[in-house]
């Protein structure tokens, strides 16, 4: 991964970051690298997710799925951080193997999606650390019954990643199902390199071996300057846009395989980061579609925005064929990949002119190594903006008040504050 912030910088962009404060701020990026560098080697909570290129058993990973190679589908029952990183990583780098994710408990969703596939070719995944996830558990007692009403041995297709203890560890236990186990110190958010995102991928065909190497290698990129450091440089640079104004972060990868990373993205920025009235909103975005549409508030709305543009440096191609159609002499020996890069750089120069701050993201190709080191990357850039911001980047307090209302309102609890009086029918 390569991080450009030049057009972040005051003598471009409003709001912008002199290359003054860049140098001041170094001096706390290297007392905040200093921290998580302690963290990682005491397995600390939240930073032994820094850990896991090392950590992760990928042999451990492959026995687990192997009984289920056959698989045509595979289901991942999972919510947030359960989910979203296999996600990521499967429509990135997948093969032909349906990959479907059952995240929400919408009704119409959840019987459309299992009325699409053929459960008999359909291998489940079940993700819960603590085994007692709401809609997790909900999602998976449907698909169990799914699955029997259509006459599928359910314990033969079904494997599970859950803690030590809890309702999923202790149905694997009663019914011999391969069970992987959560990475001890990891939120779920962080966990897209553990046994949580690459079981899934390993059976999407994914190299994860490449990746979790991918991931090694912007790990030991860590260091205490941004200057030497792609995944601080970026932390850092989104940090100090957002106290200077630029409090919304607009992710716009222009590679369809990374739309998916973007939602990732979202969870890990927004629920790590969210805290104490601090934090940047992130946005999702896809080049070049979104120059049709969100490119124009970024250029002419508010300045309250960072744009960070996600590209390739090599991509495979398609030509497009000669036309005789007047005004498009300009196609002529081009192809969709030249095309594409050339909707890249009018946008990153649109910003520019407009003065928009952005930051360039550059990968070598869509790769396992390059989208390993990505998400690896952009971890750490969380966990470096967690300690400038001062927040408790691994913590989600919000989210947890939600669940425990849910619960209530589940078992007749209707006391809850903010109620709507004001209704207009």
């Amino acid at each position: 991964m390569n991080v450009d912030v030049g057009n972040a910088l005051d003598e471009v962009a409003t709001p912008g970051i002199p290359r003054a404060a860049l140098d001041r701020l170094d001096d706390r990026v290297a007392d905040a690298h200093d921290t998580i560098a302690t963290g990682m080697d005491d397995g600390e909570f939240g930073y032994a997710a820094l850990n896991l290129p090392n950590t992760v058993d990928t042999d451990e990973i492959r026995a687990a799925v192997e009984p289920f190679a056959d698989a045509r589908t595979v289901l991942t029952v999972g919510i947030g951080g359960s989910a979203l990183g296999a996600a990521a990583l499967c429509d990135a780098l997948g093969d032909d193997t349906r990959t479907e994710f059952l995240d929400n408990v919408d009704p119409e969703g959840v019987r459309d999606l299992l009325d699409s596939v053929d459960l008999s070719e359909t291998v489940l995944h079940v993700v819960s650390r603590s085994g007692t996830t709401a809609e997790t558990l909900a999602n998976f007692l449907v698909v169990r019954e799914a699955m029997s009403d259509a006459g599928v041995d359910w314990t033969a297709r079904t494997f599970v990643t859950t803690g030590p203890d809890g309702n999923l560890r202790d149905l694997a236990d009663a019914h011999d199902l391969p069970a992987l186990s959560v990475p001890e110190g990891v939120p779920g958010r962080f966990s897209a390199l553990s046994t949580v995102g690459l079981p899934v991928a390993a059976l999407a065909g994914v190299d994860i071996e490449g990746v979790v190497s991918g991931a090694r290698e912007e790990r030991d990129s860590l260091s205490g300057s941004l200057f030497d450091c792609p995944a601080y440089a970026y932390g850092a640079t989104a940090y100090a846009l957002d106290i200077r104004g630029a409090g919304v972060n607009a992710v716009m990868p222009y590679a369809e395989g990374l739309e998916t990373f973007a939602e990732w993205f979202a969870q890990l920025w927004a629920e790590s980061l969210g805290k104490d009235g601090l934090g940047q909103t992130p946005v999702r975005a896809l080049g070049a579609t979104d120059q049709h549409s969100q490119l124009q508030l970024y250029r002419a709305g508010p300045r309250d925005k960072m744009v960070s543009l996600v590209t390739l440096r090599d991509r495979p191609d398609v030509p497009i064929p000669s036309s005789d159609l007047d005004g498009l002499d300009y196609l002529d020996g081009e192809s969709l990949g030249s095309l594409l890069d050339a909707e890249f750089r009018a946008t990153e120069a649109s910003l520019a002119e407009s003065g928009c701050p952005s930051v360039r993201v550059e990968l070598d190709a869509l790769d396992p190594e390059s989208v390993g080191g990505l998400l690896y990357g952009m971890e750490a850039a969380c966990v470096l903006a967690g300690e400038l911001y001062g927040v408790e980047t691994f913590t989600q307090p919000a989210v947890e008040w939600g669940k425990k209302a849910a619960r209530g309102l589940l078992r007749g609890d209707e006391s809850l504050p903010g109620t709507p009086s004001l209704r207009v029918e």
